[in-house]
């Protein structure tokens, strides 16, 4: 065999051997950890040479779709329990945690006029468009949903409803002025400071805790256990509360 080929099959060799053992993990969290998990993944990088970490967003509810019919995904963290429930109840996944929690508010935005006191002055005549994640898959808009109802304003809010893919979508409607006002997580109202301002808290009955499961048909299960126990470890809380998100 000619020296030179000899060579290329060689570093051939040790590139695919090295491309073949290069760890990696893949995440499906949902949109409104969009930050804070880029800094986690970075910081997780750096603490662990060689691994790469894939990031997946959206709404929890597309999330677990796209996990039950069969999306390589290594770990999965929801914005709400009920989402980690239908995955848990479908055996899908394990080793659930719960890791942070956030807290629903009402937006406007920033030059908006509009006064609220009370989710009940959603009613007021200026309030034409309201901005809510879809409920059927967007835990914000499942939270906002329950926080409306509780306070018996479905049939008269219903039709002023504009229905988002996931809470960012809800919180750029705001920000554009395309709506009057909407219901986002605290998180996400911080990132847009300069064009919106939080008009109302809105406790929800329900706590708004995030949790996290290795996914059972992950390909990469001993990475995935590996991350969860990062976002768990004092490293990555320290980053979650940066960007807002609280303690258990």
């Amino acid at each position: 065999m000619p020296v030179r080929l000899r060579e290329w099959l060689l570093l051939a060799a040790v590139f695919f051997s090295v491309t073949a053992s290069a760890a990696e993990v893949t995440v499906s969290a949902a949109a409104s950890l969009t930050d804070a998990f880029k800094d986690i993944a970075r910081d997780y990088e750096a603490r662990h040479a060689g691994v790469r970490v894939w990031l997946n967003f959206g709404a929890s509810g597309a999330l677990l779709q796209q996990i039950a019919k069969g999306a390589p995904v290594d770990v999965f963290a929801s914005a709400d329990q009920e989402t980690m429930d239908q995955a848990q109840s479908r055996n899908l996944i394990a080793e659930r945690r719960d890791f942070t929690r956030n807290a629903l508010a009402l937006v406007a935005p920033v030059d908006s006029r509009l006064s609220f006191r009370a989710v009940d002055d959603l009613r007021q005549a200026g309030v034409k468009r309201i901005a809510i994640g879809n409920p059927a898959s967007v835990p914000a808009g499942r939270y906002a949903q329950g926080i409306i109802r509780e306070a018996g304003l479905w049939a008269a809010l219903e039709p002023r409803l504009i229905y988002t893919q996931n809470a960012r979508q809800a919180l750029d409607y705001v920000a554009r002025g395309e709506v009057d006002a909407g219901f986002v997580f605290v998180t996400d109202a911080a990132r847009m400071k300069n064009r919106v301002r939080v008009a109302l808290d809105v406790p929800s009955a329900t706590p708004v805790s995030y949790p996290i499961a290795r996914v059972v048909a992950g390909p990469n299960g001993e990475e995935a256990r590996r991350f969860i126990a990062h976002v768990l470890s004092p490293a990555g809380q320290a980053i979650l509360a940066r960007f807002g998100f609280s303690g258990l």
